[in-house]
């Protein structure tokens, strides 16, 4: 027995302390009959028709090494309740599979042998996953396991459905560290392990102690290799294929219908005790009707609290006169998330101050996109952000020192009042690409297929005293969602209104309806 496998047995066996299971003969043949079958659905997924392309370019990576990509495990919130399960990314990316497929489970690609028919094909790896079966009422985890049991959880998927939504060779996960080990070693001819070590821990020491055992005794070089499969697999995802591009326009839809929801209720809600949680509460619904969870916590940001970058408690009161600041992203079941910011004025009209400081960033934004062309980089998009939020900083007398000053390394005074960058990589994670080598990322030219963020802001803190008093405790931000095409940038996020008259309209327009809590 595994120890994950007696982990989860003396965790079963502690729950029983707290129940009462009836453990008789006659109680599990009474529960092992009289049960009509349930079946998953088994239809490919839409995202299989790209997986080979995907696997494929990954294994000539790394020919003859065995690639080892955990979904990861449950992630414990308190006692003996999970965190909903996602999928680790890079696993998702590889298979298709989002939502909460599959807990445990393991992709593999192993190496054929170079002499092989399949290698003079050009193929390198076959690619093997690895799950748990059905728990299905044919077995007594049917009712005794919790966690696969399909008394307790339905119906599920295992390998005969897996392998059908992904067309992807599926094995009983109790192969798992036998075909992990096959033909490890030093020797010429012999097999290499790399993983995405994060993922799952204890699936990360099973390799690593497989390979300690065959010779590959040299941690800090295992790691780098396993950093550098990690890297790769980041730096795949920059360029989206014709899948992902429509799973992240539907991500975008999605999260305009979150922000109309949150509208709608803004009226009701100003000026209510934790009406940040209300607007938030809004917002996150539609995340759960419309797709997957929301791809981030939900950032409500009211008044003092707009400055504040990771604001997520949303405790605050949404007050008559102050700005708002919303950031949030519906993620849809594929796992695909939109990343938007908007700012409103809670009152439906921007004050003059008002108006004169999101221009500002609007105007910073649109020199961002108007930098955003093929062959750029994506520091060409900061130093154009920056440039316009400097200039207007020194305009208004904060900034005391000169622009070019301000603008130069030695310099950067004006980061006091946008500390955060102002475009990051766009996909299945928020923060997509993240393991990604700098010259990948921010040195790396925009190609056709990326999709990215814009997104600069004004954040003036309440306690900062270098502001005059009345712009302290002001926060703005405007994120859209970018696709680089042949032709130039693409504002994938065009239909959520930004200008400063189209806002006060969307805004007018959401208040007249009725908001159902």
């Amino acid at each position: 027995m595994s120890s994950q496998e007696q982990d989860h047995e003396n965790i079963e066996e502690r729950v029983n302390n707290r129940s009462l299971r009836p453990q008789s003969t006659v109680f599990r043949d009474f529960m092992m009959s009289g049960w009509d079958n349930q079946e998953p659905d088994i239809a490919p997924l839409e995202s299989s028709k790209y997986i080979i392309s995907r696997l494929k370019e990954l294994g000539e990576r790394f020919p003859g090494e065995r690639l080892i990509i955990p979904a990861g495990q449950y992630k414990v919130r308190n006692n003996d309740c999970n965190y909903a399960f996602r999928p680790d990314t890079s696993f998702s990316y590889y298979t298709g599979l989002g939502q909460d497929y599959e807990e445990g489970a393991v992709l593999v690609l192993n190496p054929v042998d170079p002499e092989s028919k399949q290698a003079q094909e050009g193929i390198t790896h076959i690619p093997e996953l690895f799950v748990a079966p059905r728990a299905d009422n044919s077995t007594e985890a049917f009712y005794k396991d919790a966690h696969y049991g399909e008394y307790w959880v339905g119906p599920r998927a295992g390998l005969q459905e897996l392998q059908a939504m992904t067309g992807i060779e599926t094995h009983d996960i109790a192969q798992l560290e036998d075909a992990l080990s096959k033909d490890v070693g030093t020797e010429s001819g012999a097999v290499r392990l790399r993983i995405i070590a994060n993922a799952d821990q204890e699936l990360t020491q099973l390799v690593e102690n497989i390979r300690q055992a065959h010779g590959f005794d040299n941690h800090n070089d295992n790691n780098a290799d396993d950093d550098k499969l990690h890297e790769f697999a980041a730096e795949a995802r920059m360029i989206k294929d014709e899948y992902e591009i429509r799973e992240m326009r539907k991500a975008v839809e999605a999260t305009k219908l979150g922000f109309d929801r949150l509208l709608t209720a803004l009226p009701e809600a100003k000026d209510k005790p934790r009406s940040e949680r209300i607007l938030e509460g809004a917002f996150n619904s539609v995340a759960r009707e419309q797709g997957n969870e929301v791809g981030y916590d939900t950032i409500v940001a009211s008044g003092e609290h707009a400055p504040i970058l990771h604001w997520i408690r949303n405790t605050g009161v949404v007050r008559s006169g102050d700005l708002l600041l919303v950031d949030a992203g519906v993620e849809v079941d594929s796992l695909y998330t939109a990343d938007i910011t908007r700012t409103f004025p809670v009152s439906g009209k921007f004050t003059p101050l008002q108006r004169k400081l999101y221009q500002a960033v609007l105007d910073s934004q649109l020199a961002g996109f108007e930098a955003t062309k093929p062959g750029a980089t994506y520091s060409d998009i900061h130093h154009a952000c920056m440039r316009v939020i400097a200039e207007r900083l020194h305009e208004w007398g904060i900034l005391q020192v000169d622009v070019e000053e301000s603008l130069s390394p030695e310099g950067q005074q004006h980061r006091r009042w946008l500390a955060c960058g102002v475009a990051h990589h766009l996909g299945l994670d928020v923060h997509d690409c993240a393991e990604a080598r700098y010259e990948s990322y921010q040195g790396a030219q925009l190609k056709p297929g990326m999709i990215f963020t814009i997104e600069p802001g004004l954040y003036f803190a309440k306690n900062d005293l270098l502001l005059p008093e009345e712009l302290r405790g002001i926060g703005i931000r405007i994120e859209d969602d970018v696709l680089m095409t042949e032709n130039g940038p693409q504002w994938i996020s065009h239909d959520i209104p930004r200008e400063i008259d189209e806002v006060e309209e969307w805004m007018q327009q959401q208040a007249g309806k009725h908001y159902l809590a």
